[in-house]
């Protein structure tokens, strides 16, 4: 898998930053979430095995989801005021 680097550019103000960051905050937990009902649903045996699959892809997706947006808000912290 070839990995690029992405640069965002948006002007903000301070309030407009804090709001976004929040935003960000919230759909990491909103991807945790899922993160979590996805894989206790699959650890608990639920569906015939195409239904498993299905969880397991549907679980990593969600990892990945919330992986980015840890970066998004590392990045978003990082940056110059």
């Amino acid at each position: 898998m070839t990995r690029a680097t992405l640069k965002l550019e948006i002007p903000a103000s301070p309030e407009e930053r804090a709001a976004l960051r929040k935003a960000l905050l919230r759909a990491r937990a909103t991807e945790l979430g899922e993160m979590r009902r996805r894989g206790t649903r699959h650890s608990l045996g639920y569906g015939d095995a195409a239904a498993r699959e299905t969880m397991l892809d549907e679980t990593r997706e969600a990892e990945l989801r919330h992986e980015m947006l840890d970066r998004l808000i590392a990045a978003l912290g990082e940056a110059p005021e």
